[in-house]
Formats: C-alpha cells, sequence, structure tokens
C-alpha cells in the first residue's frame, strides 16, 4: 500500500525518530567589549544646562489653537489656580482680552501686602 499524497500547499517537514539533545552555544569572546562604558554615560547629560536663569519663570499661559478652515480654541491657565477656555472666533477674542486683564491683576504678580483698603 503507498502512502497517501502530500496536500500541494502546506510545507511538512520530516521529523527524526527520537529526541535529539540540543548543541551547546559556541563561547563569547571578549575582543572587542567596551571597558567602563556604563561609567562614562552621556556627555551632554554632564553639562550644565547653558542657559543661565534671570529670576523669571512662567506664571500663565495662554494657548491658541486655529486650524485652517476650522473653529478656533484658546485656554488661558495661571498658577493662581485660575483655568479657563473658549471655543469659537468671539469667545477666543474675549477669552485673550480677559488673559490679558489677569495679567495685570493676579494675585502672584501683585503682592497684595503694600496695597491699602479701598
Amino acid at each position: 500500500m503507498s502512502p497517501p499524497p502530500r496536500p500541494l500547499l502546506k510545507s511538512i517537514t520530516a521529523t527524526l525518530p527520537g529526541p535529539r539533545t540540543a548543541l551547546p552555544a559556541a563561547p563569547r569572546t571578549a575582543v572587542g567589549e567596551p571597558t567602563g562604558a556604563a561609567r562614562k554615560g552621556v556627555p551632554i547629560a554632564l553639562r550644565p544646562d547653558p542657559q543661565p536663569e534671570d529670576g523669571r519663570y512662567p506664571l500663565a499661559w495662554l494657548t491658541i489653537i486655529a486650524p485652517r478652515g476650522a473653529v478656533p480654541t484658546a485656554t488661558s491657565t495661571c498658577l493662581c489656580g485660575r483655568d479657563r477656555s473658549a471655543v469659537g472666533h468671539r469667545r477666543v477674542l474675549d477669552l485673550i482680552a480677559d488673559h490679558e486683564d489677569h495679567r495685570t491683576s493676579c494675585p502672584l504678580r501683585t503682592p497684595q501686602e503694600g496695597r491699602t483698603a479701598a
């Protein structure tokens, strides 16, 4: 009797009878390995900041997103806790004006100690 014909689209590999042991891996060579590479690190990470600080830091941010042909959006945030947003042309323009007004009246920008009571 003859074996059944093999399917044409499948690749059936022949199996050997009995278990086989794996071959041991070749020993690694130590030629060309870097010495002390972990201690050196990236040189740019060890340099000081090239921009010296002048004592200024941001307090308020105005972010405007106005893609061509789409509805503009804007957000106004401040470290004092103010967080406003607007959608649409007119409301974004109003938020920009409101953000400008907040810059003059923000409690973090204008100290309250020297003011007299009204």
